[in-house]
């Protein structure tokens, strides 16, 4: 028969060899990006659960397949078709038993028949690509097909702390045991069995399934040839399967190796070298031969305490296994997995609990068994915990490269665990740097400008810059120098703190930036860091609130505070003064001229300038009252350029779409969202 890989070993990536060099000669234990159509251990598992436990979208794949072949046979079997809908609404929903609830209802002599058919559409339809290839894995031919299966699934099982008794068992050359509490799954597997030698070996058997006598929850699976094709011989001899291979090219007479046992050119002592984790038992389970590694350990003890094999070894896997030669040579195609025993009387035994992974072989040239191992350990510690040394795993047996690499694993962790750490520790004082930054960066904004704060923080150099038409506004208290006459300077602060507070608040609501304070005197300008064409409205609006405010504030002996306001617009000079406590500075004619309307005005009143009244009075749609003054109200500093030779009183505001009843908070409010929306 041709070898079944033979069709995509063109596909498929060969593994290196591990004596290729690899730069530094070590195996690679980093986690690799593998191909799309790597065959991987999940794959396997998927395929096995394909027989086992059939998902409820593979099963309405086959179940579609099904109807579409044999509704004319069994009309009824339509009903077996459920919406997708359904399946994925429910996620736990029991298909399967559904199925089998109606083909009992619709014909029970049928429902076994139906199943089988089932389960070949269940391998026809789902069988493909990588989940064929995980198949093909398992052997060369069916009788390899169903030994590997007893042994992989056993290790799938292990691996995810499966405590079901589902399961393989190969019990012998063509017969299978399968064991499930659900019998509609037996007569699936029965089925899928049947397309899978079909479609992987190219032979067609006849499978006779039968209940293990005393075990309702086992069956047994007989296999037998039933039909040849495809230019591929396959003979049963009593129940297994053998392939009978085409004709070959008459080669050169050679020497046939003998099969007698007294022939074998290595006598017992070389064995038992070569491998040290063996041991022989006859019939009645007595220790007929002993390795290297069992002997140095068991040997002394076995003239005093005998040779039965239980006395020294536990049998953990496979479980459910009874102690007899029969049952245990019908599991040749299980991994065992043995226990050592402290021999009796001996309180001191290293090896106790050490665990041998391997094979049973059935010997018939002398009936007895052969148990093949290699110890199960984790590192280097857990060899010397055991009594053991690296020189008790012989070179051949890969466990000793296992336990190797896992030490260099565990070195790799180790880097890793610490490499982790300091990326924590250096990803936390990132953080707090982050941190100290932002509130560094936010005490600047309190300072300067956002644009002049951000270059400060880069090391930029600040020069000074030039800004046409920037409103400024000048206040101060009206008597200060009285009031602190008559209270203490803690009043005197606490009074500032609780006014100054509310003005910070309102330079925050029409985006100001609040030059200094110097005593009482309070400074603000606007078209400095975001010129706009409403500078001049934003600070009228802040002198009116100022206003306000300052009627809801008193003095220490309950006086309103009073407090004079003065706007001029003009080109002013900026920029940063000092590298100890650096101040962002105006400076200018302009700014003087600002500072004397404050000087010209009268208690609770805003003296405008005749720039700052064109600039309120230059847009449509806001209605300040501005009353004008006496021609000589106006300081003499003022430049003669202007056409308006007088200054103006700022009444108030009103909003044209509000009641003039409204409040001026709710007028200003209105302005501000019809210059902020888009």
């Amino acid at each position: 028969m041709a070898c079944p890989f033979f069709r995509r070993t063109d596909s498929l990536l060969r593994q290196p060899s591990v004596s290729a060099e690899t730069g530094n000669n070590t195996w690679l234990l980093e986690d690799e990006e593998q191909p799309d159509d790597a065959l991987t251990l999940t794959h396997l598992q998927l395929a096995i659960q394909l027989l086992t436990a059939p998902s409820n979208a593979d099963l309405n794949t086959a179940v579609t397949a099904l109807i579409a072949k044999y509704s004319h046979s069994w009309p009824k079997i339509s009903k077996l078709r459920i919406d997708l809908d359904t399946l994925k609404s429910v996620p736990n929903y029991d298909y399967l038993a559904d199925i089998q609830d109606i083909l009992l209802e619709m014909d029970e002599s049928s429902a076994s028949e139906i199943l089988v058919l089932l389960g070949e559409e269940l391998i026809t339809s789902c069988c493909t690509g990588i989940i064929e290839r995980a198949f093909r894995c398992l052997g060369t031919d069916l009788q390899e097909f169903l030994g590997s299966l007893d042994g992989v699934y056993d290790v799938l099982k292990l691996q995810e702390e499966d405590v079901t008794d589902t399961g393989f068992v190969c019990a012998g050359d063509g017969e299978l045991i399968f064991t499930s509490e659900r019998p509609v799954i037996a007569w699936l597997l029965l089925g899928s069995l049947k397309a899978l030698t079909r479609m992987l070996y190219n032979v067609q058997v006849n499978i006779k399934i039968e209940p293990v006598e005393g075990d309702s929850r086992r069956y047994r699976y007989l296999f037998s040839l039933v039909k040849e094709y495809s230019g591929s011989s396959v003979a049963m001899q009593g129940r297994s399967v053998e392939a009978v291979k085409a004709p070959v090219p008459v080669m050169p007479a050679q020497r046939h190796n003998s099969s007698k046992a007294a022939d074998l050119a290595m006598n017992s002592h070389t064995f038992c070298k070569a491998f040290p984790w063996h041991f022989i038992m006859n019939e009645k389970l007595e220790l007929m031969q002993l390795g290297r590694g069992f002997s140095k350990l068991y040997k002394p003890h076995m003239a005093e305490h005998g040779c039965h094999a239980t006395t020294y070894f536990d049998f953990k896997r496979p479980k459910g296994l009874t102690m007899k030669f029969r049952d245990i040579a019908r599991r040749t195609y299980t991994p065992f997995l043995i226990a050592l025993k402290s021999p009796p009387n001996v309180s001191e035994f290293t090896a106790k609990g050490l665990e041998i992974k391997g094979q049973m072989v059935h010997c018939p040239e002398s009936n007895s068994l052969l148990f093949m191992g290699s110890p199960f350990l984790d590192g280097l510690d857990g060899l010397t915990c055991n009594g053991l040394f690296i020189s008790d795993i012989p070179l051949h047996d890969a466990t000793r490269e296992v336990i190797l690499v896992g030490e260099q694993a565990r070195a790799q962790d180790g880097l890793r665990r610490r490499m982790d750490k300091l990326k924590s520790s250096i990803e936390e004082a990132n953080a707090a740097v982050a941190k100290e930054r932002k509130k560094n960066v936010s005490l600047l904004h309190l300072i300067f400008p956002a644009e002049i704060a951000e270059r400060l923080w880069l090391g930029a150099s600040i020069d000074a810059k030039t800004y046409p038409d920037v409103t400024i506004l000048f206040s101060d208290i009206v008597g200060f120098t009285s009031i602190c006459s008559r209270a203490t300077p803690f009043m005197v602060i606490s009074m500032l703190e609780s006014l100054y507070k509310d003005f910070d608040e309102f330079c925050d609501l029409f985006d100001v930036y609040k030059v200094e304070t110097i005593g009482d005197a309070y400074c603000v300008a606007s078209g400095l860091h975001r010129a706009s064409i409403y500078d001049a409205h934003k600070v009228a609006w802040m002198a009116l609130k100022m206003i306000v405010a300052c009627g809801k504030h008193i003095t220490h002996d309950d006086q309103e505070i009073q407090m004079r306001i003065g706007l001029h617009t003009g080109t002013v000079l900026a920029g940063v003064v000092g590298r100890k406590m650096p101040r962002y500075c105006l400076f200018g004619h302009n700014v003087t001229i600002a500072n004397k309307f404050e000087s010209g005005s009268e208690a609770c009143k805003i003296n405008v300038s005749p720039t700052t009244k064109d600039w309120l009075i230059k847009y449509p749609g806001f209605e300040f009252e501005l009353k004008p003054r006496d021609p000589s109200c106006l300081p003499k500093e003022f430049p003669d350029t202007s056409g308006d030779k007088t200054c103006y009183f700022l009444e108030g505001y009103r909003h044209p779409t509000l009641s003039a009843q409204l409040p001026l908070v709710e007028h200003i409010s209105e302005a501000l969202k019809s210059i902020t929306e888009p």
